[in-house]
């Protein structure tokens, strides 16, 4: 999908994903967790579903494409065909903390990358409500931070990265709370690999 997460944003969430259109905030948005209920009688719980921006998307006036796992989630027992066939339903959301038991925020090389002239990365697995308004790299030799493009979604890119192994910190906001700088210490190695998901033994929460 339009976030750039590949693999992962088909399998997270047990398959619940969603694209969104304005809620996508230009890739912002990419990772967020919302609470998501529908409104038609005798057809929905009153949990809903519990979903992840995985895409960019707009349908016939509406805030969320679902996957079919998602959208089936929200039904009461045996209504899911029922509610399939709605098609566009109206529904209740809000945002909510994303839950990754067992799992760290974790920043992943993107396939695109090259060692060591290219680095394109994605964070995934990102706990609690924060958004990540910002991603620099700290270049030793120099003594400074390097800021990465926004490329798309929530892909971070960036020509000729420093050598050896990388440090990060990355700018996080929290509804609407001033931002703040969090540092990611020696997550890349000397010798990163793309398609490789690196640890940063942190969890935003």
């Amino acid at each position: 999908g339009a976030c750039g997460f590949g693999e992962y944003g088909r399998k997270i969430y047990d398959g619940k994903v969603s694209g969104v259109s304005r809620l996508y905030r230009n890739g912002t948005g990419c990772g967020a967790c919302y609470q998501v209920r529908c409104k038609v009688p005798g057809h929905c719980t009153d949990e809903g579903t519990k979903i992840v921006v995985t895409d960019h998307g707009e349908g016939d006036h509406t805030d969320f494409i679902l996957s079919v796992r998602a959208y089936s989630d929200m039904a009461t027992s045996g209504m899911a065909n029922h509610l399939l066939a709605y098609g566009v339903v109206d529904v209740e959301y809000r945002r909510v903390p994303c839950t990754y038991y067992g799992y760290n925020l974790m920043i992943k090389v993107h396939e695109h990358s090259r060692f060591c002239n290219y680095l394109a990365i994605v964070p995934i697995y990102q706990s609690g409500a924060f958004d990540i308004e910002a991603v620099e790299v700290w270049q030793a030799d120099c003594k400074e931070w390097r800021g990465m493009r926004k490329a798309y979604g929530a892909v971070w890119d960036m020509p000729n990265p420093p050598k050896g192994s990388l440090t990060f910190r990355v700018q996080v906001s929290l509804n609407g709370e001033a931002a703040k700088w969090v540092q990611l210490a020696d997550v890349l190695p000397d010798e990163w690999k793309a398609g490789i998901a690196y640890d940063t033994y942190l969890m935003l929460d």
